[in-house]
């Protein structure tokens, strides 16, 4: 193997904190040769599908990968923007502010990257940004709350590959999860009543998030229980009534089961039934994306009307919301305690207080 060398470097160089934040993914382009390329990375990873490789390679580039990077491409075209794909464009803006939050908070130096799990920019490109500004020390965000191996796992995995062919090694730490993290619940809580204020409460409040294959849970993969907890602590948060909100799963991929109730039969039930009035949310997204925009937003609202349903509204994920980029930067400051960057002699009181209070939060 041909390590990743470091033979210019100098000791005298400074130190700092490096934070990388990965998300899913996008396409360059909504034209249909970049959503294949997008989609073939994708769909080979062994922890988003774990079928034998053979049959599962033949199935890929033999079926799917001809039918439908067509479809996808019609889909990324309905929500791209002129700055871009807009998963992209607010993970830019999230690291932009964080790179200012942490600026202000942190004694020591810091450079946040980001990178995309699938396509551009990649985990390689990012880690390679942290290596230039000689970060010693990494802490790896995955930007999905609730584990499971098919995402986070799937990271760690990047993470790792990359990082095995270099010959000098970070000090590395990775962020699991932030499921029931109080900060997060509170921001996820704060986005619906801020939707209620303007577009008043609906009949039911769906919690909808991505699915995955029944097995995986079955063979220990915590995802589904954990956004039971999700759902489950912002209705508390919000004192809603079990009667008023439900949980669901998207966008399952071929004939196998995945996590049920399923989103999109919900909804036709629903309408279906007389429910009038849906207002639906996907707290397992910390950026609006394809899924959200496309498939939420436009394609499970008319399946509801269709059914007999008439008033629909998607809440939009967190973005770059305040509260959100709050969020999360306790979260790094929570996850980097004891390196130097963030114990040196300029730390300020108050944030060392606000640490300590927020870890009698999670305590609680």
């Amino acid at each position: 193997m041909s390590f990743v060398n470091t033979p210019e470097y100098h000791h005298a160089t400074p130190e700092c904190l490096g934070i990388l934040l990965v998300n899913l993914g996008t396409p360059d382009t909504p034209k249909t040769a970049d959503v294949r390329r997008y989609l073939a990375e994708f769909l080979s990873d062994r922890r988003v599908v774990e079928m034998a490789r053979l049959p599962w390679m033949l199935l890929l580039h033999g079926v799917i990968l001809r039918t439908r990077p067509a479809r996808s491409a019609a889909a990324y075209q309905s929500i791209w923007t002129p700055e871009g794909s807009p998963l992209l464009v607010i993970a830019e803006r999230q690291k932009a502010a964080l790179q200012q939050a942490l600026d202000t908070r942190l004694p020591g130096p810091v450079k946040v990257a980001l990178a995309m799990r699938y396509g551009n920019p990649s985990v390689a490109s990012a880690l390679a940004q942290l290596k230039a500004a000689n970060a010693r020390r990494v802490l790896v965000l995955p930007l999905y709350p609730q584990y499971s191996g098919s995402t986070t796992g799937s990271v760690f995995d990047a993470v790792t590959d990359e990082l095995r062919r270099w010959r000098w090694l970070p000090e590395l730490r990775f962020v699991n999860q932030y499921h029931d993290a109080p900060g997060y619940i509170d921001a996820l809580a704060a986005s619906i009543r801020t939707h209620w204020a303007e577009h008043g409460q609906a009949e039911r409040l769906l919690f909808s998030f991505h699915g995955i294959p029944k097995a995986y849970f079955e063979q220990g993969d915590p995802y589904h229980c954990q956004c039971q907890k999700t759902a489950r602590l912002v209705a508390e948060r919000l004192d809603l009534s079990r009667e008023r909100w439900f949980l669901s799963f998207q966008s399952r991929l071929g004939k196998s089961e995945w996590l049920r109730p399923y989103t999109d039969l919900t909804l036709k039930e629903w309408g279906a039934q007389g429910v009038k009035s849906v207002q639906v949310i996907s707290p397992g997204f910390s950026a609006d994306c394809l899924e959200t925009l496309e498939e939420i937003s436009i394609e499970n609202r008319d399946l509801f009307r269709e059914a007999g349903g008439e008033s629909y509204s998607y809440i939009p994920c967190l973005n770059d919301n305040a509260d959100h980029l709050e969020m999360l930067a306790d979260l790094i400051l929570d996850h980097c305690c004891g390196w130097p960057e963030l114990d040196g002699p300029a730390a300020d009181a108050a944030e060392l207080s606000k640490r300590a209070e927020r870890a009698q939060a999670m305590e609680a």
